[in-house]
């Protein structure tokens, strides 16, 4: 059976949550935690397949980072949802950082996304098969349950997590030509080319911090792209 944490002060949000989360598929399990401490000794006590947290609780306004490094510690893997009124413009990047799922501002987005998110979550939390993992001595190393971030040459790519899934399916399909309309199934909203174009040109930044000669992405013109990595020998050159 499927158990979720809802980690919130204001007894209103959580209750809002608690209902998404339990319209969203049946049979789930929902605690609902309102203080740092009570989220603590749960956390500790209970296996839970994801947890929607905010970050302010009570008086203390970091409480939800102090959680997050608290389930990371425990090395299960369990997604985290942050659900904030901080600015996405500045936290979205720290919980990315700390290894979250995703970031939510209050006010922002409406039930539907909520529950897409969510829904994602446990479709990647429970996964009918893992990805396969990369082959030996490959540059990029994936996690196939996306709560650690990709590495290239055994450095950390700082990527939005569409930006991710889009990373992970040229990858995947390594040397062979991945359409728009395939693209388009690994994208939550925008599901148009530019959308997509934007998000591979997110990638190719990312990895050109981090190796300033990486053109492992080709474009395809009028069809999409592909994934054609480096050499073998491409991996010692690095400047």
């Amino acid at each position: 059976m499927t158990r979720i944490a809802v980690i919130e002060d204001d007894l209103p949000t959580s209750n809002q949550l608690a209902g998404w989360i339990a319209s969203a598929k049946s049979g789930i399990v929902i605690d609902q935690w309102f203080t740092r401490d009570d989220a603590e000794a749960a956390l500790a006590r209970e296996h839970y397949d994801a947890v929607v947290l905010d970050i302010e609780l009570g008086r203390e306004r970091h409480a939800g980072v102090a959680l997050i490094n608290a389930i990371n510690k425990r090395r299960q893997g369990t997604p985290v949802l942050v659900v904030s009124a901080m600015p996405a413009a500045i936290y979205r990047s720290i919980m990315k950082a700390l290894d979250a799922w995703d970031y939510l501002q209050k006010t922002t987005f409406e039930e539907s996304d909520f529950i897409e998110t969510f829904l994602d979550i446990l479709r990647t939390a429970t996964p009918v098969s893992a990805a396969p993992a990369a082959p030996a001595g490959d540059a990029l190393v994936l996690d196939p349950l996306w709560q650690r971030s990709p590495t290239w040459r055994g450095e950390r790519i700082n990527l939005p997590l569409t930006a991710q899934r889009i990373l992970a399916t040229l990858h995947q399909r390594s040397g062979e030509v991945v359409s728009y309309d395939e693209l388009f199934e690994v994208v939550k909203s925008g599901r148009n080319r530019d959308n997509v174009r934007k998000h591979v040109s997110t990638i190719r930044e990312a990895l050109r911090e981090v190796d300033p000669s990486f053109e492992g992405i080709e474009n395809v013109p009028m069809r999409g792209f592909r994934w054609v990595g480096l050499p073998a020998s491409a991996g010692s050159k690095r400047p």
